[in-house]
């Protein structure tokens, strides 16, 4: 990787970083119904990858400041996971078992809903 390459992904990770921890920072804890701010995170970075999929860029720079960099720190996967550890731990395993399932489908949903947006315009 030469440098241009290393800030560019520097530059992306800093606001993916920046925007997560606001996010985590200053949505409420429940929003109608009990979800965690790490999977409204998640499922805004779904919905980001499947435009940016729905983009189809070929240029390597934009490759590395959007997927590697923005949404490789914006999105909060070991947080997913140290959040059904913890329901784990605690032997709430019908919470885990229907967390992972919220956050897995709504998820794909979210990139779905990129995706076919970009496409239907």
């Amino acid at each position: 990787m030469d440098f241009s390459s290393t800030f560019i992904l520097l530059f992306g990770s800093t606001f993916g970083l920046i925007l997560r921890i606001f996010i985590q920072n200053n949505f409420k804890k429940s929003i109608c119904f009990d979800i965690q701010n790490t999977s409204i995170v998640n499922f805004l970075s779904s919905f980001f990858l499947g435009i940016l999929v729905a983009l189809n860029f070929i240029n390597n720079e934009i490759l590395v400041l959007f997927y590697s960099g923005f949404l490789g720190c914006f999105s909060t996967f070991s947080s997913f996971i140290y959040q059904l550890f913890i329901l784990f731990k605690k032997r709430k395993f019908l919470r885990l078992f229907f967390h992972y399932i919220e956050v897995i489908i709504l998820s794909f949903l979210f990139f779905y809903l990129g995706y076919f947006l970009i496409n239907f315009f």
